[in-house]
């Protein structure tokens, strides 16, 4: 077991106060972020533990998230128990069955999967979206700011940034004016577990939640149709929009795709300064692999015209040699 994947010296400890003393702890998987997780094996039982260090992490939204998903009826792991102190907590297993792998495994599943989980975001989006915060002017702009705060330097550049401020304000000051759902903020296909024995959206397990907010409907579309980490197509992209478009009874399908297109740009510029970020900060180069993947999607946003002051502002700004080109040596 490689050493950053041990489990942390308080885990025997928390699942013999719950029930699992002795269970056997196997190293499953980290993420960007400092979260790491454990499978935890008990005879024909089997959970994941979180590890969550409280220095870096609070639970709290995980726990609230879920507990809001459950009360709706959308399928977050059930919590077994958790340490807010430790920075540990014990959820349901959903397996092994992630979308983004069994899609590389069966491409025929792309389709009827990719339909479930819009299917999925029209349920969701029929609901209240809670106590969640907003996803305001405020949130998006500082993540938006990634590109320029992290990007930008990581390439020596120089650019226009009263210009960037003045174009972002234009481009998202119309996509607020949209009644809040639930927005899970990084809904792809590596944070989307397939159940076994269940159908439809039932069998669609969430994962990753803890940062959502209350926002407007597109952003979780285009998080999924424009996936950072797998290839999308436009005929997907485009066929799965018009399925959303029907099953949530769009009345403003214009100003919906133009939303849809803004909020890419914003996501997609937010991606490609996080992954410099790993990269420069955290010393994760891997990620820089999907850097040309972003730059496609963030390309194909800047087209549609509600995003006219932001391509002005790329195209003075990033050079071609700037964009995709720059990452290519990093793509296996």
């Amino acid at each position: 077991m490689a050493a950053a994947m041990s489990p942390p010296e308080q885990a025997p400890d928390f699942l013999a106060e719950h029930g699992w003393g002795g269970a056997t702890i196997l190293p499953l998987a980290g993420d960007a972020s400092f979260r790491r997780y454990f499978r935890v094996v008990d005879g024909s039982r089997q959970a994941v533990l979180m590890d969550a260090p409280p220095a870096h992490e609070d639970c709290r939204p995980f726990l609230a998230v879920a507990a809001h998903l459950h009360a709706i009826g959308f399928a977050a792991p059930q919590i077994y128990a958790a340490d807010l102190g430790r920075g540990l907590v014990l959820i349901e297993d959903f397996g092994d069955a992630r979308m983004a792998e069994v899609l590389a495994a069966n491409p025929a599943l792309e389709r009827p999967v990719y339909r479930d989980t819009v299917d999925l975001l029209a349920m969701l989006h029929r609901h209240p979206a809670g106590t969640l915060a907003p996803y305001d002017m405020a949130v998006l702009r500082r993540e938006a700011d990634l590109l320029v705060d992290w990007y930008v330097p990581a390439l020596g550049l120089t650019v226009d940034r009263a210009g960037w401020d003045t174009a972002w304000e234009a481009v998202l000051t119309p996509v607020l004016d949209q009644s809040p759902v639930t927005v899970l903020r990084d809904y792809h296909a590596e944070n989307v577990m397939l159940l076994d024995g269940r159908q439809g959206t039932d069998a669609l397990g969430l994962i990753d939640f803890q940062d959502a907010l209350a926002g407007h409907p597109a952003y979780d579309l285009v998080s999924m149709l424009q996936d950072a980490r797998r290839d999308v197509s436009e005929a997907i992209e485009s066929e799965m929009i018009e399925l959303y478009a029907a099953a949530a009874e769009l009345a403003d399908r214009p100003g919906f795709e133009a939303a849809y297109a803004v909020l890419g740009a914003q996501r997609n510029s937010k991606i490609l300064g996080i992954f410099t970020r790993l990269w420069k900060r955290d010393g994760k180069p891997r990620y820089l692999a999907f850097q040309p993947r972003v730059w496609g999607y963030l390309e194909r946003d800047l087209a549609h015209p509600a995003l006219a002051p932001m391509a002005r502002w790329f195209d003075a700004n990033l050079p071609e040699q700037a964009r995709a080109a720059a990452w290519a040596e990093y793509v296996q």
